[in-house]
Formats: C-alpha cells, sequence, structure tokens
C-alpha cells in the first residue's frame, strides 16, 4: 500500500553532499547493482565539482528527509541549433515507493528545469524487457526503436 508521507522534489546543490550520497545508494539498491554505486564512490571535491557544474542535474524525491528516488540527468548543448537537450541517465524510486507517482512527479520536475534551461526535449533509454520503465515511458513520451552501442576507449 502506498504511503500517505508527502513526497518532496529537491534539485541537488553543492550543498547536498548527503543527498548525493542518498541517491547514489538508492540507485544502488533499486538497480541491483550496489557496487557499482558504492565500491569506489567519488570523492567530495568530485562530487561538489559534479553538482556545481552547469551539465549534470541531480533530483531527489524525499519522504521524511530521506531520499527514496532520484534522477541524474545531463544537459547537452546542441550545435545545429542554439539549443539543448536533456539526457535521463539514471532514474529510479525505491522498491517500496514504487507505484505512487514519484518517477513522474521526479520527470515533470525535470520538465521544469528543461523549459528554464531553454531545452527542447528530454530523452531517456529503457532496457529491453525493463517493462515498468517502458511502460512509465511511454506514458509520458514518444517511443523510438535505436540501437545502442559501447564504442571501448583503448587505443591499438
Amino acid at each position: 500500500m502506498p504511503s500517505s508521507e508527502p513526497i518532496n522534489i529537491h534539485q541537488l546543490s553543492v550543498n547536498d553532499l548527503a543527498l548525493m550520497e542518498g541517491l547514489l545508494t538508492a540507485f544502488g539498491e533499486a538497480f541491483d547493482d550496489v557496487d557499482t554505486y558504492s565500491a569506489s564512490r567519488p570523492s567530495d571535491t568530485y562530487l561538489k565539482r559534479l553538482l556545481s557544474s552547469d551539465y549534470f542535474i541531480a533530483l531527489v524525491a524525499l519522504k521524511n528527509g530521506s531520499v527514496v528516488g532520484g534522477i541524474a540527468a545531463y544537459e547537452l548543448q546542441k550545435f545545429e541549433q542554439a539549443r539543448s537537450e536533456i539526457y535521463i541517465y539514471d532514474l529510479a524510486v525505491a522498491a517500496a515507493h514504487r507505484r505512487e507517482g514519484i518517477a513522474t512527479a521526479l520527470i515533470q520536475e525535470l520538465k521544469k528545469i528543461a523549459v528554464a534551461r531553454g531545452a527542447y526535449v528530454i530523452f531517456v533509454q529503457a532496457d529491453i524487457g525493463d517493462d515498468p520503465a517502458i511502460a512509465l515511458y511511454t506514458k509520458l513520451g514518444l517511443r523510438e526503436d535505436v540501437l545502442h552501442f559501447d564504442i571501448p576507449i583503448e587505443i591499438d
């Protein structure tokens, strides 16, 4: 049963290192990938630089002061026109708080930020088989089927 506690969506700033740590923990637990998000966490200096940048956006969903979900996104400045687009890199909600509208609330707040920054679109990828994510993004946007490639950076 969904909790009746109010959700507060907060955009992280350089002064929110504890919340950023909470976001990393929430991502690790939600994605069942704690090692990636906890084994080699960035230093406070790195996180402060990231949070003070003009290209990184981090939002957390708080209930009773605890992080129960969040978004990590990047603003990409375009070259063909004077505009930008926002890429949602990670979005997760703790298992105990799913189906409460938190992911939608996070995306709605990101839309406000995108408008303020002059972005023309927000885009996100979903893995085949991740039916909850696909359903959420289908409800909120237009689907494009694309291929994704990882290109190694080793130089021969």
